[in-house]
Order: C-alpha cells, then structure tokens, then sequence
C-alpha cells in the first residue's frame, strides 16, 4: 500500500487495486462442461420452448428444493411478473421499500399499487407490527423480500395473510440455497421468486424461476410463460414470453454442480471480512443464522456515522478511489425513486427504519473473484480511513 493510501485511503493518486473489485462479479463454474452443453444444444438445434436443457435443470431445481414446480423463467423480474399476475393480485400490494426496485416495479408496470411498509432494524426486512396499519380495502396481497438471504418473518406474514384474506408471496432473489427452519425457500407462501442474474452467486446468465407447491398455480405461470399457448396452435390465456432459452439452462445445470464451491467461497469470504473488521467502531457486518443453511452472497456493512466519525457514503468514495467497488443497498429506497416519489411525496414519514438503513448499509466486494489477500486489504483502507476519518473528510470536500 502507498504512503498516501497508508495515511488517507489513498482519495487521489494511484489506487491499491490495478483492476476493479466488484459486489455481485459473476461466477463461473466448469467452463469445458457448459460449452460441452452449448455444442449439443447447438447441435440439436433447439435453442428455447422447453428444450432438454431446460427441462434438466427445472428437474434438478425442484429436486434440490424440494418443492413440485420450480419453473425456469427468463428473468427475475418477469417472474416477479408471472408469479403477481398468475395471483390475480390488484388494488394495493404491500411491500418493503428497503430493496431492488423490482420488487415495486413488478406490481406498478400491471397497474397495482405498491404500498410501502417499514422494515424491521435488525432484520432489514417487512416488519409485520407495522404491516396490518398499511391494510385497506383495496389490499389484495403481501409480497415479503428475503433480503440479504435472510429470510424474512415468514410465520408472521402468513398468519397475517390468512387472517387478513390476504395473498402471501416471496420475492426470493438473494435467497437461492438458503434455508428457513431446515426447509428450502421456495417452500412458503403461495409461491416464491428466484433471480439468476449475472451478478447473484448462482446465475443463468440470466433467468429467474418461480417456485410453488400449488399445481394449480403452476399450471397458470406455465400457460402465461408461452404466450396462453395450450396447444400447438391454441391460445386459451392471456400470456407473454417468460421462457428461460437453453444456453442460460445450461449455464444453470453447470453452475448447479458448483453451487456448494461458490458457497464455501462465500463464507471463507465472509468468515474474513468479520474477523478483519471486528471490533471497529461504528462498524457492524450483518450475522446470518448458523443453525440455517446460508449462501452467504452478501457481505454487508452497517454503519453508524456519528461513532465511526465518516459516513457510509463518504467511505464507498474512499473504497472507490481504490478500486473497491462497494455499493450502497438499497440506495436509494424504492419510495425514493420515480415514479414513486412523485406518487407518495411523503412516503419517508412511515418508513423511518427504512430511511436510516439507506444511509448506514453498503456490501463489499466477495465471491470467487475475491481472495484472502484482497480482503486483508479492503479492510485495511476501511480501518485506515476511519482511523483518518477527519482528514478523510477535508480531502473529500477539498476535492
């Protein structure tokens, strides 16, 4: 490390790391089995509608969750999609505003409203005390979020639903290998939503899945996936194209047989960073459940300013300028983007949790691209800037 970089976290000159480190770096498993896979698919000239790929790799998803439909979809977001629709959800949807804008977007692009409710501060999830203050006449559904992979009080929303005649569902994006009192998410609610992006530890390229126990409910998500096609030239539904291609099926069945690598990665990583980090004020990562199986894709930092003596956002600028990538989740909070802030200007006054949290969260750089040695110094500029804190921020506004 310079000297600069010893003394200040370096804010100008050359950075620590040559080459980015990013939160979200795709993994990649067995590169010769997935071109493997390409070349036969390639071969058989069946690049999507439900080719061999796709039907594997729905066959190993269900197996490993354990649930009777988990359907491939071409991205999380149109799951999301798929799933709202196929409930015939309307009116008003609650949901947390405290995660990826999709989550919202997926009710708003249908015509629903998203109705933001305040999270839990030590959870970073749907608080269900404040759930039931949300509820009107025109609420049709619950859509929790299994943030940072931790799962979100799920017996608690469900009771709520099932009182409330309300639908349950679960936006399980972060949430993919985790576990919720020893059974698979993907397990509860009416139906749960994966997101295999690019930047989730496990990836299709891109895709999504929907998961569900109903067979009723998956016999509608598969109709509306294919354009309502319920024979080779019959349309008997409403439907748009949802379908997961075979290339991203093969990245997934490639990726399937690498999943508890990536995993153990993840928690090495993880395991790093709190031992590198403990015991600096201000600072706290977030803990995930042991007694639970954890993926551990997030390493996430909150931060109390006022005892740190520097903000979250003035140490990502630190982080930055050293090639660390480090992002702010969720910055901003859904009611604080369009068109949602136009739609309820005072959203913020029910969400104080929610407000603090988008201040104080950021991840940090892990996954197979991040070793031992980049976190040894990753943390280093942490506790040097925060040892420098007032220095830091006369560079900072100096700049």
């Amino acid at each position: 490390m310079s000297e600069t970089s010893q003394q200040l976290a370096i804010l100008g000159g050359k950075p620590v790391f040559a080459a980015p480190l990013h939160v979200g770096r795709p993994n990649i498993g067995d590169r010769k089995a997935f071109l493997r896979r390409v070349n036969e698919v390639l071969d058989r000239r069946w690049l999507t509608n439900g080719g061999q790929c796709v039907q594997k790799f729905e066959r190993r998803l269900c197996a490993m969750l354990g649930v009777r439909h988990c359907i491939p979809i071409c991205n999380g977001t149109v799951a999301l999609e798929l799933a709202t629709r196929a409930l015939d959800l309307q009116g008003e949807v609650i949901v947390p505003s405290f995660t990826f804008v999709a989550t919202a977007h997926c009710l708003q692009w249908q015509g629903i409203t998203p109705v933001f409710c305040d999270v839990n501060p030590l959870t970073h999830s749907l608080d269900p005390q404040k759930i039931e203050q949300m509820i009107t006449p025109r609420t049709t559904g619950i859509v929790g979020v299994h943030v940072w992979g931790r799962p979100c009080a799920i017996e608690a929303l469900t009771e709520i639903a099932q009182r409330r005649n309300l639908k349950l569902m679960f936006d399980a994006a972060h949430a993919f290998g985790c576990t919720h009192q020893g059974r698979m998410i993907g397990n509860f609610g009416k139906a749960e939503v994966f997101s295999f992006h690019a930047t989730k530890f496990f990836n299709t390229l891109e895709g999504g899945a929907i998961a569900t126990n109903n067979d009723e409910l998956a016999k509608k998500i598969r109709l509306m996936k294919n354009f309502g096609f319920t024979n080779y030239d019959q349309v008997d539904y409403v439907g748009t194209n949802g379908k997961m291609n075979e290339i991203s099926a093969a990245m997934g069945l490639t990726n399937l047989e690498s999943l508890d690598e990536f995993i153990a990665v993840n928690r090495r990583n993880y395991e790093a960073y709190r031992r590198e980090l403990a015991g600096i004020p201000g600072l706290a990562l977030i803990v995930y459940d042991e007694a639970e199986r954890n993926n551990y894709q997030y390493v996430v930092v909150e931060m109390d300013a006022a005892i740190a003596g520097l903000s979250r956002d003035d140490l990502v600028k630190v982080l930055h300028a050293e090639n660390v990538l480090a992002r702010r989740y969720f910055y901003p909070a859904c009611h604080r983007m369009e068109p949602y802030r136009s739609h309820f200007p005072h959203a913020g006054l029910l969400l104080p949790e929610t407000e603090r949290l988008c201040t104080r969260t950021m991840c940090l750089p892990t996954g197979t691209g991040v070793g031992a040695a980049e976190i040894t110094t990753i943390c280093s500029i942490i506790r040097t800037a925060l040892d420098n804190a007032s220095a830091v921020r006369q560079r900072l506004q100096s700049a």
